[in-house]
């Protein structure tokens, strides 16, 4: 379970016991999307429909979650050049077979979590 979802879930609970929160509580929020990133930035930048700040934002807390940092630059290329993206997909490389799957796996997580962005 993630960390906010664990802290949400021991709220509801002691809230649930009748334990009040001081009036001074503020309750947690989701952690902030920003852009500021390789594949917030890029996003920002491709001139696609749709593109705004808070979509940028998800999808590159969406790479924060899945890619690494060096990834997160290797994916944000595609935007500029899409053959890139079709040669790593057709690279016969462990590292880019192993990549592909966590490119993958980022594009699931940012369909679910930008969604409604």
């Amino acid at each position: 379970m993630r960390a906010g979802a664990a802290l949400v879930a021991i709220t509801l609970t002691l809230g649930a016991c009748g334990s009040k929160a001081p009036p001074s509580y503020v309750p947690p929020t989701a952690p902030a999307m920003t852009t500021s990133g390789p594949l917030g930035t890029a996003c920002l930048n491709s001139g696609r429909p749709g593109v705004s700040r808070e979509r940028c934002g998800c999808i590159q807390m969406a790479a924060n979650q899945t890619l690494s940092p060096p990834e997160q630059f290797l994916g944000a290329a595609f935007f500029d050049d899409p053959a890139k993206a079709h040669d790593v997909r057709l690279s016969d490389t462990a590292r880019d077979d192993a990549f592909w799957e966590r490119w993958t796996a980022f594009g699931k997580t940012a369909e679910t979590l930008c969604r409604s962005a």
